[in-house]
């Protein structure tokens, strides 16, 4: 899976250590729902400034949000893909939102950035939080990513 990578942001190095995790992540996400698509998928650190523009034109929330994903299938996971390479979608990480909760929840920026890539990834296979059995659902396979990786809480 190729993944392209957009700095929008003078708050967060990107660094080859974040990258290799994202890379990894990404990879166990693939594994975890038995996809093997040859594809990309992007991630874009963006400011809350500029979070904020984006989930109010997308979402009509006058916040700044921790991720935005927008998948480019409505369900991947549950549709047969047969196109030779697919682009998943697009992540948009606000850097300042991920500091301020990696020191809320007491845990490490690299699993806060972990987290959302992973929570994203889930989103543009298809999944949802709407209903605690979805919510359930989801919460469980990214957090079993996130153990096979060691990156706990």
């Amino acid at each position: 899976m190729d993944i392209s990578i957009l700095n929008e942001q003078e708050v967060l190095e990107i660094n080859d250590e974040l990258m290799t995790i994202l890379e990894d992540l990404i990879s166990l996400s693939l594994k975890e729902e038995d996809l093997d698509y040859d594809g990309e998928v992007s991630i874009m650190f963006v400011d809350d400034k500029h979070i904020h523009e984006l989930n109010k034109m997308h979402r009509d929330k006058d916040s700044p949000t921790d991720v935005l994903s927008f998948p480019q299938y409505a369900a991947l996971k549950d549709e047969e893909i047969i196109e030779p390479y697919i682009i998943l979608g697009d992540v948009v990480i606000s850097t300042e939102t991920a500091i301020k909760q990696a020191e809320e929840f007491g845990h490490s920026l690299n699993r806060e950035i972990g987290f959302l890539v992973v929570h994203s990834m889930f989103h543009l296979f298809g999944y949802d939080h709407m209903t605690d059995k979805e919510r359930k659902e989801m919460r469980a396979k990214e957090e079993k990513v996130l153990t096979q990786y060691n990156l706990t809480r």
